[in-house]
C-alpha cells in the first residue's frame, strides 16, 4: 500500500500549496470577514467536497477525457475565468465595499454559502490537472494498487488543504474588528481584492497548457 514517505511528501507538497493566496482562499476569507467564521467554515466545507469531486475523477481518467476533448477543459477554464472576473467586478464595482469592512448585511444560507464553495472550487480546473500531474510521483507501481494509492495521497492532500484553509478561516474572522472605523484600510483592500481575482481570472484564461494524461 501507500509508504510513510509517500504520505508525508504528498503532505509537505501540499501545505507549500495551500499557504499561497489563490481564488479558494481568496472567497474563503472573505466570506469569513464578511459573515464570520462559522460562515467560512461552511464554505470550506463547499470546496472541501469540490477537491473530493475532483480527486474522484481525476482517479477515474479524467485526464484522459481532457486530452481526449479538449474543448472540455477550455470551457471549464473560461468559465473559471468569468466567474472569477463576476467576483472582481463586485469588489471594484461604484458603491461597492471592502469585506473587511463591517456592514449589516442579510446572512447567506448555509446551503447558498456551501454552493459557493462548492462552485469557487469546481470552476478551476487545473485542480484536476494538478491531481493528475503531482499524484503519479508519489505513486509506487511496483506495490500494485495505484488507484487506491492515488486516492489515499489525494486524500492527505485534502486534509492538509482543509485544516489550513480551515485555520486562515477562524484567523481571518477576528480581522474585521481591527478594520472597523478604518475607510481606507477597507478600500485598499477591496480594490487589491478585486486585482488578485482578476489577475487569477486572466491567468487562467491566457494559459495554454492543455491536460496531459498522466504515465501510470
Amino acid at each position: 500500500m501507500v509508504s510513510i514517505s509517500a504520505v508525508v511528501g504528498i503532505a509537505v507538497v501540499a501545505f507549500g500549496m495551500v499557504i499561497t493566496p489563490g481564488p479558494n482562499m481568496i472567497y474563503l476569507v472573505s466570506r469569513s470577514v464578511s459573515q464570520g467564521y462559522r460562515a467560512g467554515l461552511i464554505s470550506l466545507a463547499g470546496v472541501g467536497v469540490g477537491f473530493l469531486i475532483y480527486l474522484m475523477a481525476a482517479t477515474a481518467g479524467i485526464a484522459a477525457v481532457f486530452s481526449l476533448v479538449p474543448e472540455i477543459y477550455l470551457a471549464l477554464k473560461l468559465a473559471g475565468a468569468a466567474y472569477l472576473l463576476w467576483l472582481a467586478w463586485k469588489a471594484v464595482r461604484p458603491g461597492g465595499s471592502s469585506v473587511f469592512s463591517p456592514r449589516e448585511l442579510e446572512a447567506d444560507r448555509p446551503r447558498k454559502l456551501f454552493g459557493m464553495g462548492l462552485l469557487t472550487c469546481l470552476l478551476n480546473p487545473k485542480i484536476a490537472i494538478l491531481y493528475v500531474s503531482l499524484l503519479p510521483q508519489f505513486v509506487e507501481p511496483e506495490k500494485g494498487h495505484v488507484a487506491a494509492q492515488s486516492l489515499v495521497l489525494g486524500l492527505t492532500q485534502i486534509v492538509v488543504g482543509v485544516v489550513m484553509n480551515g485555520v486562515f478561516v477562524v484567523t481571518a474572522g477576528s480581522v474585521a474588528s481591527f478594520f472597523s472605523g478604518r475607510p481606507l484600510w477597507a478600500r485598499i483592500h477591496r480594490y487589491a481584492m478585486g486585482t488578485a481575482l482578476a489577475a487569477f481570472a486572466v491567468r487562467i484564461a491566457a494559459d495554454r497548457s492543455r491536460a496531459v494524461v498522466a504515465a501510470p
